[in-house]
Protein backbone atom coordinates (compact mmCIF):
# COMPACT_ATOMS: atom_id res chain seq x y z
CA UNK A 1 0.00 0.00 0.00
CA UNK A 2 2.83 2.25 0.55
CA UNK A 3 4.76 1.76 -2.63
CA UNK A 4 1.57 2.27 -4.57
CA UNK A 5 0.81 5.18 -2.36
CA UNK A 6 4.00 6.75 -3.23
CA UNK A 7 3.85 5.99 -7.14
CA UNK A 8 0.91 7.86 -7.33
CA UNK A 9 2.71 10.76 -5.12
CA UNK A 10 5.08 11.30 -7.67
CA UNK A 11 2.39 11.37 -10.60
CA UNK A 12 0.29 13.93 -8.79
CA UNK A 13 2.99 16.10 -7.95
CA UNK A 14 4.27 16.18 -11.93
CA UNK A 15 1.11 16.59 -13.13
CA UNK A 16 -0.41 19.26 -10.02
CA UNK A 17 1.95 22.04 -11.86
CA UNK A 18 -0.62 21.64 -14.86
CA UNK A 19 -4.61 20.76 -13.81
CA UNK A 20 -5.94 21.62 -9.97
CA UNK A 21 -6.68 19.57 -7.57
CA UNK A 22 -10.01 19.59 -8.13
CA UNK A 23 -9.77 18.00 -11.12
CA UNK A 24 -7.22 15.79 -10.72
CA UNK A 25 -8.98 14.30 -8.10
CA UNK A 26 -12.36 13.94 -10.24
CA UNK A 27 -10.51 12.33 -13.25
CA UNK A 28 -8.67 10.21 -10.74
CA UNK A 29 -12.33 9.33 -9.36
CA UNK A 30 -13.41 9.10 -13.21
CA UNK A 31 -10.38 6.73 -14.36
CA UNK A 32 -10.86 5.07 -11.11
CA UNK A 33 -14.45 3.96 -11.52
CA UNK A 34 -13.80 2.55 -15.26
CA UNK A 35 -11.41 0.24 -13.36
CA UNK A 36 -13.79 -1.21 -10.98
CA UNK A 37 -16.42 -1.84 -13.48
CA UNK A 38 -15.76 -5.32 -13.93
CA UNK A 39 -15.53 -6.08 -10.33
CA UNK A 40 -19.02 -3.89 -9.86
CA UNK A 41 -20.36 -6.66 -12.14
CA UNK A 42 -19.40 -9.52 -10.62
CA UNK A 43 -20.44 -8.14 -7.25
CA UNK A 44 -23.43 -6.92 -8.52
CA UNK A 45 -25.71 -8.87 -6.04
CA UNK A 46 -23.38 -7.26 -3.21
CA UNK A 47 -24.47 -3.85 -4.80
CA UNK A 48 -28.15 -4.09 -4.15
CA UNK A 49 -27.68 -5.04 -0.28
CA UNK A 50 -25.51 -1.43 1.08
CA UNK A 51 -25.98 -1.87 5.12
CA UNK A 52 -24.86 1.67 6.22
CA UNK A 53 -25.16 4.24 3.46
CA UNK A 54 -25.13 7.40 5.72
CA UNK A 55 -21.93 5.77 7.41
CA UNK A 56 -20.47 6.07 3.62
CA UNK A 57 -21.33 8.79 2.54
CA UNK A 58 -19.91 10.49 5.56
CA UNK A 59 -16.38 8.41 5.03
CA UNK A 60 -16.62 9.36 0.81
CA UNK A 61 -17.17 12.79 2.47
CA UNK A 62 -13.90 13.24 4.29
CA UNK A 63 -11.86 11.21 1.82
CA UNK A 64 -13.08 13.99 -0.54
CA UNK A 65 -11.81 17.19 1.41
CA UNK A 66 -8.72 14.61 2.49
CA UNK A 67 -7.51 13.85 -0.95
CA UNK A 68 -8.39 17.54 -2.37
CA UNK A 69 -6.28 19.20 0.17
CA UNK A 70 -3.28 15.96 -0.15
CA UNK A 71 -3.45 16.51 -3.93
CA UNK A 72 -2.88 20.77 -3.49
CA UNK A 73 -0.15 19.91 -1.07
CA UNK A 74 1.78 17.76 -2.71
CA UNK A 75 2.26 20.30 -5.44
CA UNK A 76 2.90 22.92 -3.31
CA UNK A 77 4.97 22.09 -0.96
CA UNK A 78 8.46 19.33 -0.96
CA UNK A 79 7.32 15.73 -0.95
CA UNK A 80 9.03 14.89 1.98
CA UNK A 81 7.64 17.90 3.80
CA UNK A 82 4.31 16.81 2.90
CA UNK A 83 4.69 13.40 3.99
CA UNK A 84 6.55 14.15 7.22
CA UNK A 85 3.62 16.42 8.62
CA UNK A 86 1.10 14.02 7.29
CA UNK A 87 2.76 11.65 9.66
CA UNK A 88 0.71 13.68 12.24
CA UNK A 89 -2.00 11.55 11.32
CA UNK A 90 -1.45 8.65 13.43
CA UNK A 91 -1.75 10.41 16.51
CA UNK A 92 -5.19 12.20 15.37
CA UNK A 93 -6.19 8.98 14.18
CA UNK A 94 -5.41 7.02 17.86
CA UNK A 95 -7.24 9.95 19.47
CA UNK A 96 -10.15 9.34 17.50
CA UNK A 97 -9.86 5.46 17.38
CA UNK A 98 -10.52 5.45 21.70
CA UNK A 99 -13.14 8.20 21.32
CA UNK A 100 -15.37 7.19 18.33
CA UNK A 101 -14.28 3.30 18.17
CA UNK A 102 -13.20 2.49 21.84
CA UNK A 103 -10.21 1.03 20.89
CA UNK A 104 -7.59 0.21 23.32
CA UNK A 105 -3.93 1.77 22.85
CA UNK A 106 -1.34 0.98 25.10
CA UNK A 107 0.81 3.63 26.46
CA UNK A 108 3.94 2.78 25.27
CA UNK A 109 2.61 3.28 21.64
CA UNK A 110 0.70 6.41 22.71
CA UNK A 111 4.57 7.95 24.03
CA UNK A 112 6.40 6.65 20.41
CA UNK A 113 3.19 8.61 18.59
CA UNK A 114 3.97 11.31 21.14
CA UNK A 115 7.32 11.43 20.61
CA UNK A 116 6.63 10.98 16.61
CA UNK A 117 4.79 13.85 16.76
CA UNK A 118 7.32 16.06 18.35
CA UNK A 119 9.23 15.06 15.38
CA UNK A 120 6.69 16.47 13.03
CA UNK A 121 6.47 19.65 14.70
CA UNK A 122 10.61 19.88 14.25
CA UNK A 123 9.60 18.91 10.60
CA UNK A 124 7.01 22.15 10.74
CA UNK A 125 8.67 24.38 12.66
CA UNK A 126 5.72 26.78 13.67
CA UNK A 127 6.79 30.22 14.84
CA UNK A 128 10.16 30.38 13.30
CA UNK A 129 10.89 31.72 9.84
CA UNK A 130 10.88 28.41 8.35
CA UNK A 131 7.49 28.09 8.88
CA UNK A 132 5.12 27.99 5.79
CA UNK A 133 1.70 28.67 5.83
CA UNK A 134 1.52 26.55 3.16
CA UNK A 135 1.43 23.32 5.85
CA UNK A 136 -1.85 24.00 6.96
CA UNK A 137 -3.20 22.18 3.79
CA UNK A 138 -1.96 19.03 4.85
CA UNK A 139 -3.17 19.69 8.05
CA UNK A 140 -6.38 19.59 6.57
CA UNK A 141 -5.78 16.42 4.87
CA UNK A 142 -4.27 14.98 8.27
CA UNK A 143 -8.03 15.83 10.21
CA UNK A 144 -10.14 14.74 7.62
CA UNK A 145 -8.19 11.67 6.30
CA UNK A 146 -8.16 10.08 10.40
CA UNK A 147 -12.00 11.00 10.55
CA UNK A 148 -12.00 8.51 6.62
CA UNK A 149 -10.28 6.06 8.34
CA UNK A 150 -12.17 5.81 11.61
CA UNK A 151 -14.83 5.52 9.45
CA UNK A 152 -13.70 2.72 7.40
CA UNK A 153 -12.77 0.89 10.63
CA UNK A 154 -16.48 1.37 11.97
CA UNK A 155 -17.85 0.00 8.57
CA UNK A 156 -15.68 -3.42 8.63
CA UNK A 157 -19.13 -5.78 8.51
CA UNK A 158 -19.53 -3.67 4.75
CA UNK A 159 -18.25 -5.51 1.43
CA UNK A 160 -15.12 -4.19 -0.22
CA UNK A 161 -16.51 -3.56 -2.95
CA UNK A 162 -19.81 -1.81 -2.10
CA UNK A 163 -17.18 0.93 -0.13
CA UNK A 164 -14.93 0.57 -3.25
CA UNK A 165 -18.08 1.68 -5.71
CA UNK A 166 -18.93 4.40 -3.25
CA UNK A 167 -15.91 6.16 -2.51
CA UNK A 168 -15.33 6.21 -6.19
CA UNK A 169 -18.35 7.34 -7.71
CA UNK A 170 -18.47 10.04 -4.01
CA UNK A 171 -15.24 11.46 -5.24
CA UNK A 172 -16.51 11.92 -8.61
CA UNK A 173 -19.82 13.62 -7.50
CA UNK A 174 -18.89 15.75 -4.76
CA UNK A 175 -15.66 17.23 -6.93
CA UNK A 176 -17.71 17.27 -10.09
CA UNK A 177 -18.73 21.15 -9.48
CA UNK A 178 -15.45 22.63 -8.19
CA UNK A 179 -13.70 21.01 -11.14
CA UNK A 180 -15.58 22.26 -13.88
CA UNK A 181 -15.29 25.42 -12.37
CA UNK A 182 -11.35 25.15 -12.41
CA UNK A 183 -10.64 23.17 -15.72
CA UNK A 184 -7.83 23.20 -17.76
CA UNK A 185 -7.64 21.37 -21.02
CA UNK A 186 -6.11 17.52 -20.59
CA UNK A 187 -3.10 17.60 -23.24
CA UNK A 188 -3.42 14.10 -25.51
CA UNK A 189 0.18 12.84 -24.11
CA UNK A 190 -0.73 13.83 -20.34
CA UNK A 191 -3.64 10.90 -20.36
CA UNK A 192 -0.95 8.26 -20.19
CA UNK A 193 0.01 9.68 -16.31
CA UNK A 194 -3.77 10.37 -15.62
CA UNK A 195 -4.66 6.96 -15.86
CA UNK A 196 -1.70 6.10 -13.91
CA UNK A 197 -3.07 8.37 -10.99
CA UNK A 198 -6.28 6.36 -11.33
CA UNK A 199 -5.03 3.09 -11.46
CA UNK A 200 -2.43 2.91 -8.76
CA UNK A 201 -5.36 4.76 -6.72
CA UNK A 202 -7.38 2.21 -7.04
CA UNK A 203 -4.71 -0.51 -6.05
CA UNK A 204 -4.02 1.79 -2.87
CA UNK A 205 -7.75 1.51 -1.92
CA UNK A 206 -8.72 -1.79 -1.86
CA UNK A 207 -5.50 -2.39 -0.21
CA UNK A 208 -5.95 0.15 2.68
CA UNK A 209 -10.26 -0.95 2.70
CA UNK A 210 -8.44 -4.70 3.31
CA UNK A 211 -6.14 -3.52 5.76
CA UNK A 212 -8.35 -1.75 7.92
CA UNK A 213 -11.15 -4.68 8.02
CA UNK A 214 -8.16 -7.18 9.71
CA UNK A 215 -6.13 -4.35 12.24
CA UNK A 216 -7.05 -2.25 14.67
CA UNK A 217 -6.41 1.92 13.13
CA UNK A 218 -4.60 2.82 15.82
CA UNK A 219 -2.48 -0.86 15.36
CA UNK A 220 -1.59 0.05 11.57
CA UNK A 221 -1.71 3.89 11.47
CA UNK A 222 2.08 4.49 12.21
CA UNK A 223 2.89 2.03 9.24
CA UNK A 224 2.34 4.71 7.05
CA UNK A 225 5.56 6.33 8.77
CA UNK A 226 7.99 4.02 6.70
CA UNK A 227 7.13 5.63 3.49
CA UNK A 228 9.26 8.54 3.84
CA UNK A 229 11.90 7.16 2.59
CA UNK A 230 10.24 6.41 -0.64
CA UNK A 231 8.76 9.80 -1.18
CA UNK A 232 11.63 11.87 -0.06
CA UNK A 233 13.98 9.07 -2.79
CA UNK A 234 11.10 10.13 -5.47
CA UNK A 235 11.22 13.83 -4.68
CA UNK A 236 15.25 13.99 -5.03
CA UNK A 237 15.83 11.62 -8.16
CA UNK A 238 12.59 13.31 -10.46
CA UNK A 239 11.95 16.74 -8.62
CA UNK A 240 15.31 17.73 -7.56
CA UNK A 241 14.46 18.15 -4.07
CA UNK A 242 17.03 18.02 -1.15
CA UNK A 243 14.82 17.98 2.06
CA UNK A 244 16.45 20.94 5.01
CA UNK A 245 18.10 19.45 7.43
CA UNK A 246 15.40 19.84 10.03
CA UNK A 247 13.27 17.93 8.26
CA UNK A 248 15.95 14.90 8.17
CA UNK A 249 16.19 15.66 11.82
CA UNK A 250 12.54 15.13 12.60
CA UNK A 251 12.05 12.36 10.38
CA UNK A 252 14.43 10.40 12.43
CA UNK A 253 13.09 11.40 15.27
CA UNK A 254 9.63 10.04 13.96
CA UNK A 255 10.92 6.81 12.83
CA UNK A 256 12.75 6.20 15.89
CA UNK A 257 10.40 6.92 17.88
CA UNK A 258 8.20 4.47 16.01
CA UNK A 259 10.24 1.55 16.25
CA UNK A 260 11.23 1.78 19.81
CA UNK A 261 7.93 2.17 20.58
CA UNK A 262 6.83 -1.53 18.76
CA UNK A 263 10.28 -2.58 19.66
CA UNK A 264 9.31 -2.59 23.56
CA UNK A 265 5.99 -3.52 23.04
CA UNK A 266 6.59 -6.25 20.91
CA UNK A 267 9.29 -7.59 23.97
CA UNK A 268 7.11 -7.02 26.68
CA UNK A 269 4.26 -9.04 25.19
CA UNK A 270 6.39 -11.95 24.39
CA UNK A 271 7.71 -11.84 28.39
CA UNK A 272 4.03 -11.87 29.01
CA UNK A 273 3.64 -14.72 26.94
CA UNK A 274 6.56 -16.90 29.11
CA UNK A 275 5.25 -15.99 32.72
Amino acid sequence: MTLVSGGMTALVKAQGATYPAFQLVFIRAMIGLVFILPLIWHHRSEMRRVRHPWRNILRISCNAIALTSNFLAITLLPLAMVNAVGFSRPLVTMGLAVAMLGEKVSRIRWAGAAIAFVGVLIVMAPGTSSFDVKILVVLVSVVFGSLAIIQTRALRDENTTVMMVFYTVGLAVITAVPAAFTWQPVMPFDWLPLLGIGFLAQIGQYCFLRAYRIADASVLAPIGYLSIVFVTAVGYVFFGEVPELRVVFGVVVIIASLQGAALVERRRARRARYR
